[in-house]
């Protein structure tokens, strides 16, 4: 059988922190993942999937995000019930995360504090409500060379003044 989620998406809210009985952490945070189609109207819709990751992964990830951070996420779905104080049974979903990878700078981190940007409107995208959010959900191209042509064109040996000699031999296909 096959158990497997990986996500990327930003965080609704600051992950919430608490330890068990016995001594463990554990954190609980939900993500916002845009959908890949847009409706009429040409807005992304947006899934909210709850999430909870254990142990000093729970720390670290409280320590380093919050609210609107970018994260990749990778874990398994895991369903559960319990009974309310009203005696009614209640069903939960959650992805009990295994990994984590932070997708912003820290430098673009503190911008998006400042300013605000990245919180969810009505239409579940992030930032402005008059327009749709991209899909890399408002993550800054900046320093990617994909889509920077300077980066792409500039040749990384230029100027260093030696010269690369490769013959075919030297290639293994």
């Amino acid at each position: 059988m096959i158990n497997r989620v990986v996500l990327v998406g930003r965080l609704t809210r600051d992950p919430e922190l608490r330890t068990t009985g016995s001594g463990i952490s554990v954190a609980t945070f939900t993500l916002a993942v845009d959908r890949q189609y847009t409706n009429a109207q040409g807005e992304r819709g947006a899934d909210f999937i709850s999430c909870v990751i254990w142990r000093k992964a729970a720390e670290n990830f409280c320590n380093f995000t919050s609210k609107g951070s970018l994260v990749g996420i990778d874990g398994r779905i895991q369903t559960r019930t319990y009974d309310n104080k009203d005696g009614q049974r209640v069903y939960v979903t959650e992805v009990v995360v295994d990994n984590f990878s932070l997708l912003e700078s820290r430098k673009e981190r503190e911008a998006r504090g400042q300013n605000g940007d990245f919180t969810p409107n009505n239409t579940g995208n992030f930032g402005n409500p008059n327009t749709t959010s991209s899909p890399n959900m408002g993550a800054s191209n900046q320093n990617n060379p994909i889509n920077n042509q300077s980066d792409v064109t500039q040749d990384p040996f230029a100027g260093s003044g030696d010269t690369i000699d490769i013959s075919d031999d030297d290639l293994p296909f």
